[in-house]
């Protein structure tokens, strides 16, 4: 058996409109679950939170640079687990051209660097064979945070379920990705940076056609009182506000400014597509795709590119040495299947999490306490298939309508010593050397609170 390394991130935000609270449990309780019921060592699992202001903090460079040490440090055989619970949201598109759901699914880290599904689907593509990398993600539209991969519990399974269909797992379907949504939940995102709130149709919990909740709290039948992690547009366009000290940022700019904020510690996938922007003016393609990135970043850009001050040109750099194959690359992501990734969600891609507080005080994410509620029986064994399919269960008995999901190219199976693995390499003997033990670790670690 191989090495079993983790990375758990609770973000609560503390102080910001988008505080929540039960980040930090999560992580606690999910640190306890891998020690505990996995058998990770405690020094292989590496926390990073917001609860400490003289702890390393969970910012977007933070992140990615612990991401990239679990999967580069990674062998074959060995268990990769990375837990999230904190703040989701997703960037529409700036161009026209949608990616597999018509936004950037993002995690939202505690300086808004953000991190985008094609980052996470590009670091699982690093993975080594006979290695698997199971991410929990507690957040809001989190069920498009791993691109290129199928789904195996999703927005399908109850219509599955209803039919009697013994079909294939199909590759994740668009949930409201069209382009009239898309249309339709850009305009409603410019307006509500500028502060002009449209009302959404219905009172579900479950989001229609690509919208968000509005950032409420309100009741659950046992009495929490939840608040989603979603962050909307709005809230994430004021923060970068109040962190730039700009007031024109808008919708059509939100890329650019996290490009000019971050650097080269900015998303890899913000940076290509600022590359692609700064090819297409250098050629003078100032109209069609460039209409929507916005007059701000528009401006930004001509004044860059003039190339007056050396400071200026240096800080184009980390989008220029980027590697970029096509325009469809960055706008849509890569082509390339994830095999050796498994991601389970806390909702689908067009719902959002709950974070919920209890009359005693004790707050927790809503997928994260049915897993631990679920876990608790440390004799029993559980898939991560079956944990999923519990976890729903669970939280609609609950009252909440958010869907947690399960997405990976194979199904996994649990050998008679309860190790996770893909029938991917499978022997004669129904063994496979692409074990994701892991996964059952993750499986049973899921605290994923729901933001």
């Amino acid at each position: 058996m191989g090495r079993k390394s983790a990375l758990l991130v609770g973000i609560n935000y503390p102080g910001t409109k988008a505080e929540l609270k039960g980040c930090h449990n999560d992580v606690a309780r999910m640190r306890r679950s891998l020690v505990d019921r996995f058998g990770f060592r405690e020094a292989d699992i590496r926390v990073l939170a917001d609860a400490d202001r003289s702890a390393p903090q969970p910012t977007g460079a933070n992140i990615r640079r612990e991401l990239a040490r679990l999967v580069g440090d990674a062998r074959p055989g060995d268990s990769l687990f990375f837990h999230y619970s904190g703040h989701g949201t997703r960037l529409p598109a700036e161009t026209g051209q949608d990616d597999d759901t018509g936004y950037d699914e993002c995690i939202v880290p505690c300086d808004m660097n953000i991190i985008t599904d094609q980052d996470f689907t590009e670091l699982v593509q690093k993975v080594p064979d006979d290695c698997i990398f199971t991410i929990v993600s507690d957040s809001c539209h989190s069920g498009g945070l791993l691109d290129k991969t199928k789904e195996q519990i999703g927005h399908s399974t109850k219509q599955k379920q209803t039919q009697h269909s013994n079909s294939k797992p199909e590759e994740r379907s668009v949930s409201g990705t069209g382009f009239r949504s898309f249309l339709k939940e850009t305009a409603r995102d410019v307006l509500e940076s500028r502060g002009v709130h449209l009302p959404h149709r219905g009172q579900s919990r479950h989001i229609d056609d690509g919208g968000e909740e509005p950032h409420t709290d309100s009741v659950s039948r046992d009495g929490d009182r939840i608040k989603n992690r979603s962050l909307p547009l709005s809230t994430f366009i004021e923060m970068l506000k109040d962190k730039t000290g700009k007031d024109d940022i808008d919708v059509g700019s939100i890329r650019m400014t996290l490009f000019s904020l971050f650097g080269d510690d900015a998303s890899p996938k913000i940076k290509k597509f600022m590359k692609v922007m700064l090819t297409k003016l250098q050629e003078g393609q100032h109209g069609g795709v460039m209409g929507l990135v916005g007059a701000l970043a528009q401006g930004l850009l001509k004044a860059k590119l003039d190339g007056k001050e050396e400071e200026e040109a240096d800080a184009l750099e980390p989008a220029m040495k980027q590697e970029v194959h096509n325009v469809h690359e960055v706008y849509a992501g890569t082509t390339s299947r994830v095999t050796n990734g498994v991601l389970i969600s806390g909702c689908q891609t067009d719902q959002t999490s709950a974070d919920a507080t209890t009359p005693k005080g004790v707050s927790y994410g809503a997928l994260s306490n049915a897993i631990q509620t679920i876990l608790s029986d440390k004799h029993s064994k559980v898939t991560n298939k079956e944990l999923v399919l519990r976890a729903r269960e669970l939280l609609s008995k609950q009252g909440y309508s958010q869907q947690p999901g399960l997405y990976c190219m194979l199904p996994l199976f649990t050998n008679e010593n309860g190790e996770k693995f893909s029938p991917r390499k499978a022997n004669s003997d129904h063994t496979d050397h692409t074990k994701t033990t892991k996964q059952q670790e993750s499986t049973g670690p899921h605290t994923s609170p729901s933001r």
